[in-house]
């Protein structure tokens, strides 16, 4: 049941961890660069580059997973590190704003082509569901051990080099995922059948994300998450060190106290999992981030905001610690590098919304306006997420095949029942066919075969 004993696995996970930790250096250190260059503008430059992060995510990630079905993905993976480590090189030599802008954008859509291939190469790797939920809840741990640990990493190493160092650390980071990524042989994929031309594969991923309900609940309950988890981030600084008039140790007490909740829920949840579906424990989060955005309307002391904040922070992992689970269970494999990049990309334009809501509603009307109009959102869209995700989910559908004559991609399954006169070639392979009627039941997908959810 341990993901750590499948040797790929663990060195994919250790790969993952050594980049986050990079990644989380390259933070502190594009805040020290931003002040070299702007001085009290460092604000204003780090916001632009947030908002260049989301922009890379929303509109990159499509665009790789489109056309990942068709790549080698170690090899895919393993050059999007190489290009993350050069960029990264590049960051010291900036002398002017506008190149942090382009470097920026260009390292978050190199990460934007490399994070959801990676996501959707575990499940092939773990294809035991348990096993798979406990490697989503190890991932979970990994981004908030890096988001407590790699601030006081930067501290110490401070101590002994300027912060181009930590640059070089990142750049390092890349080039030990790139060789742990390469140490590995990574399962085999069959072509799978998929629209032609190129806007019908960067779209494939997100026509199937909007096409089926369960992944509709979950981009609801996305936009819950980025609401309560933009308050956080946005805003903490503001209450910890205006409001209470705290000091920066007790700033970064309020972020562990989110990062604590988060990972008391990731370790909690897979064995939860085991025994009861998935839709319970993340509506139940969307209801515990309202809670945590209510309790922020109290006009906190000390006590109040760092409960407020480890609430938010269970509340999101109850959303994001099984939603690889939903993803994976919505798409045949070889498919779930485009279902994985249009998830990418969808959340994180929720994020997106909720950075610009939480900025400027706080520093616009204050923050007891941000906190209630976020809430009010967040009852909204966890509504909505109720409303969308049927409660009787099943995966096996039965369902009628009305008959078809198309071409494409092809192999010989449950949909595919039809002679050859020989000069078709070995399968997978490509010609004019014809489907029957037939009315059948299995694990229901949207695809090529199936391009409604059924009613019934």
């Amino acid at each position: 049941m341990s993901p750590l004993a499948h040797p790929v696995y663990r060195r994919l996970f250790l790969a993952q961890v050594v980049a986050l930790v990079g990644s989380g250096l390259s933070t502190v250190a594009l805040a020290l660069l931003a002040f070299e260059l702007a001085g009290g503008q460092a604000g204003v430059v780090l916001g632009t580059a947030l908002a260049l992060k989301m922009v890379a995510y929303v509109g990159v990630a499509p665009l790789v997973g489109g056309f990942a079905h068709v790549l080698p993905r170690r090899t895919l993976l393993i050059v999007l590190d190489l290009a993350r480590a050069a960029t990264v090189l590049l960051l010291p030599f900036v002398s002017e704003v506008w190149q942090i802008y382009l470097l920026i954008f260009l390292l978050n859509s190199f990460t934007a082509g490399f994070t959801p291939t990676f996501q959707a190469t575990i499940p092939d790797i773990l294809p035991d569901e348990a096993t798979y939920t406990r490697a989503l809840s190890l991932s979970r741990l990994a981004y908030d051990l890096e988001n407590l640990l790699s601030p006081a990493l930067a501290a110490a190493a401070l101590l002994l080099v300027s912060f181009d160092g930590l640059f070089a650390a990142n750049a390092v980071a890349f080039l030990a995922s790139a060789v742990l990524v390469l140490s590995v042989r990574l399962p085999a994929r069959r072509v799978q059948g998929r629209e032609s031309g190129v806007w019908g594969n960067i779209s494939f991923g997100l026509w199937v994300y909007l096409k089926t309900p369960r992944l509709r609940g979950l981009l609801a309950l996305s936009f819950a998450v980025a609401c309560g988890g933009a308050m956080v981030i946005v805003n903490t600084v503001v209450l910890v060190r205006d409001q209470l008039g705290g000091t920066e140790t007790q700033t970064a007490l309020a972020f562990a106290a989110a990062g604590a909740g988060s990972m008391i829920v990731a370790l909690a949840l897979p064995r939860l999992l085991d025994r009861w579906p998935d839709r319970p424990f993340m509506l139940g989060g969307g209801l515990v981030l309202v809670v945590g955005l209510l309790l922020g309307l109290a006009a906190p002391g000390w006590v109040t905001l760092l409960s407020a904040w480890f609430i938010l922070g269970a509340g999101g992992s109850l959303v994001l610690t099984p939603s690889g689970r939903l993803v994976a269970r919505s798409t045949d494999e070889d498919n779930r590098p485009a279902l994985f990049a249009a998830q990418f990309a969808l959340s994180h334009g929720c994020w997106l919304i909720a950075y610009v809501l939480a900025g400027w509603l706080g520093g616009g009307l204050g923050l007891t306006t941000a906190f209630a109009v976020l809430a009010v959102l967040t009852v909204a869209v966890s509504a909505a997420a109720l409303l969308l995700w049927p409660a009787g989910d099943a995966t096996d559908l039965e369902h009628q095949h009305e008959m078809a004559d198309h071409d494409h991609v092809h192999v010989h399954d449950v949909h595919h029942h039809h002679d050859h006169e020989g000069w078709e070639g070995p399968e997978p392979h490509r010609h004019p066919h014809r489907h029957a009627a037939m009315k059948h039941k299995h694990a229901y997908v949207i695809d090529l075969h199936h391009r409604a959810w059924p009613s019934g």
